[in-house]
């Protein structure tokens, strides 16, 4: 089988190599990258010529649907293109509408699980297409990735992931404002991850990807938070989800503070190229009156 991969940035370069690896057949394709491992095109439409499957994994929705635009028309009839990008959930639907048009399967099919996920081979897929499609991807979602979960039809991969990281931005805050009260109360910080961890408050934020230096497993909090996950893709993700919901007329209170205290640490208190785990220390550095 013959892929073309457009987009070998830090998430897109490990999971064509991973391809790679397993024996399939890779072209890349990226305006800077240029990643060993795989061949390389020289424009995104020679990636896209003769394969039977083209990935990407692109910045945002206008760049998708430009790259779309141009891959499409020269694609072979009933390939498939499988989109692991982040976007707004209409640019998913908008490239699902062009691939139908020159006869291709289509699926989006954003990824959690970060870089380290994209390196070892266990992001998780959230897919939203036909089922010819999905079963078209699986075999390669199993290379890439431990778990896909079909969402429905195209979009709806887009839909969980926003949804998703939309709960992600929220619990972090409240993990982190949690930790922040806590040392202000005196509290140990071993005992108060103890206690939560094993009780009603108890999330991922909190039990996987502790804030705290030296509590719970290993995270980017040990490390300085050099970023598993950076604040600015976090604010992107939250931008998506308050851009979903105004067009869904959903109400997020949560998901709309969270966005705002994101824009802020990233824009405005220098958070950008931190983890969005980060949140902790400016909270730390703030008073009840703030």
């Amino acid at each position: 089988m013959k892929i073309g991969f457009i987009g070998l940035g830090n998430m897109g370069a490990p999971m064509a190599v991973n391809l790679a690896k397993a024996g399939y057949d890779v072209t890349g394709y990226d305006t800077a990258a240029n990643p060993s491992g795989i061949q390389h095109a020289n424009s995104a439409a020679l990636a896209a010529s003769d394969a039977d499957v083209v990935i990407t994994m692109l910045p945002n929705g206008a760049i998708l649907q430009s790259v779309a635009a141009e891959i499409h028309p020269v694609m072979k009839p009933g390939a498939l293109h499988l989109d692991c990008s982040t976007v707004d959930v209409e640019s998913a639907k908008i490239v699902a509408q062009i691939a139908d048009k020159y006869h291709l399967l289509s699926i989006d099919a954003p990824v959690s699980g970060g870089i380290g996920g994209a390196r070892a081979g266990t992001l998780t897929f959230m897919a939203g297409g036909s089922d010819a499609a999905f079963a078209a991807a699986k075999p390669l979602f199993e290379i890439m990735g431990q778990k896909a979960v079909h969402c429905g039809a195209s979009g709806n991969g887009q839909a969980a992931k926003i949804c998703n990281n939309m709960i992600l931005g929220v619990t972090m805050i409240a993990t982190c404002e949690a930790f922040a009260l806590a040392d202000k109360l005196g509290l140990d910080r071993q005992a108060m991850f103890d206690v939560v961890s094993t009780s009603s408050g108890s999330s991922w934020s909190m039990n996987t990807y502790c804030p705290a230096p030296g509590i719970g497993p290993q995270s980017p909090a040990d490390n300085n938070y050099t970023p598993g996950f950076a604040a600015e893709l976090m604010l992107k993700d939250l931008n998506l989800s308050q851009m979903a919901a105004t067009a869904a007329d959903a109400d997020t209170p949560l998901g709309q503070a969270a966005t705002a205290l994101y824009k802020t640490f990233v824009e405005d208190e220098n958070g950008a190229g931190k983890d969005f785990s980060a949140m902790l220390p400016r909270l730390l550095a703030r008073g009840h009156s703030v």
